[in-house]
């Protein structure tokens, strides 16, 4: 065993609280591909907790599809993209997402959290000024503070709040930045409003479309598109891992934008390019995308059926129209307690805790895909609504 000193004795305090905060997480091993159905720590489960907006992560296609390119190229790219490990197939998927979009241009990172961490660095310094929806995702926030701009957070869709602020600033260089659909409350961000006061003001626009790309819009084309903008101030991000069910992200802009990124985004430069075979998956999901209205319809009609199920019940729905469904429960420990009774019924829905939502507002993330059926939903709906008329959960014992 380990000797113990002062500042692990310190981690280990912290630890503690958030046990006492019912705070404390854990990973889950699962032993089934990604879907609805689950082998959760050996338990079966019908889960509704992955972002697999469309169903395709297990899809035969794209399963095929990978292993014809592992075939093809092998495991790993070897390199960054700027050393040797940019290949054909990296070259053809930033083409086909540009060509998707509708911009000029794209570029592929590792993870999302890597590409909203290389944008605002590589555009902004310590004289220009990043102003950023409070609800923003944490990469979004970490991005900002790496930039070493200003930073001039409004509250949530608070579009008064940011124009004063824009008003005020005497920034050289000024980036409006916001998720399009946000993570925890499944609400969209007003971006026609948003682009018109980055050109009153002379600003960049960022938009991170993680929960969007391939859900909404015509052939799911993000929710750019869903309002039908295009500005040479729009810089798009959009991950790969959600709706599109394989994993990496990208950035899409004009031309000259696309080029900056490559040749000062550290993320980028210093990164080993995703498996070429993963770029392949992302092209042949693309085309499954733009060809799967049936099931963007689907997931539209599992929404209306989850708010009509929870109808009547003390559980709060936020007005989301998106596949994230937030279920208000309050307190930390009840959100804990009602997600455990769910897991009895064979049923997992993640409780989301702060500080990933405000002080309490805990709650459990319903996320629905395609993949759902009816009737899965509608066992969704029967548990929660005969917790619902169950006495207060909130002195129930706080569990991890």
């Amino acid at each position: 065993m380990s000797r113990s000193f002062p500042a692990q004795d310190a981690l280990i305090g912290r630890l503690d609280e958030l046990g006492t905060l019912s705070q404390l997480r854990r990973r889950r091993i699962q032993n089934l591909p990604c879907s609805p159905a689950m082998l959760s720590d050996e338990q079966p489960m019908l889960g509704f907790a992955s972002n697999d907006y469309l169903g395709l992560a297990n899809a035969p296609a794209l399963i095929a599809t990978a292993q014809a390119a592992a075939a093809r190229w092998g495991v790993g790219s070897g390199a960054s993209h700027l050393v040797s490990g940019h290949t054909e197939a990296h070259e053809t998927m930033d083409q086909t997402l540009a060509e998707f979009t509708g911009f000029e241009a794209a570029i592929g990172f590792s993870t999302g959290f890597l590409a909203n961490l290389a944008v605002m660095p590589a555009l902004l310094g310590r004289n220009d000024a990043i102003f950023a929806d409070r609800l923003n995702h944490a990469s979004l926030v970490d991005g900002a503070l790496l930039s070493r701009a200003e930073l001039h957070r409004y509250a949530h869709l608070d579009l008064q709040a940011l124009e004063h602020a824009l008003a005020q600033s005497r920034a050289k260089t000024k980036l409006i930045v916001t998720d399009a659909v946000f993570s925890m409350d499944g609400d969209i961000a007003p971006l026609p409003a948003l682009l018109e006061l980055a050109e009153r003001y002379d600003c960049w626009l960022l938009v991170d479309d993680a929960h969007g790309f391939g859900v909404l819009g015509p052939q799911g084309r993000g929710t750019l598109a869903s309002f039908g903008l295009q500005s040479p101030r729009i810089i798009l991000m959009g991950t790969l891992g959600k709706a599109a069910g394989v994993g990496g992200a990208f950035v899409a802009a004009s031309q000259v934008l696309i080029r900056w990124l490559e040749q000062t985004a550290r993320p980028y430069i210093f990164t080993t390019a995703m498996p070429p075979l993963l770029a392949a998956c992302v092209t042949r999901a693309v085309e499954l995308i733009s060809h799967a209205d049936d099931r963007r319809a689907h997931l539209q009609a599992l929404i209306r059926s989850l708010h009509a199920g929870l109808a009547g019940t003390r559980w709060q729905l936020l007005p989301s129209g998106t596949a994230i469904q937030p279920v208000i429960i309050g307190g930390n420990a009840e959100a804990i307690e009602v997600s455990r009774q769910l897991e009895a019924c064979g049923i997992y829905v993640p409780a989301i805790r702060p500080p990933t939502v405000p002080k309490g507002t805990a709650r459990l993330r319903v996320s629905l895909s395609a993949a759902h059926t009816e009737a899965e939903l509608g066992q969704l709906c029967e548990a929660l609504r005969a917790l619902s008329d169950l006495a207060d959960l909130s002195d129930s014992e706080p569990r991890a």
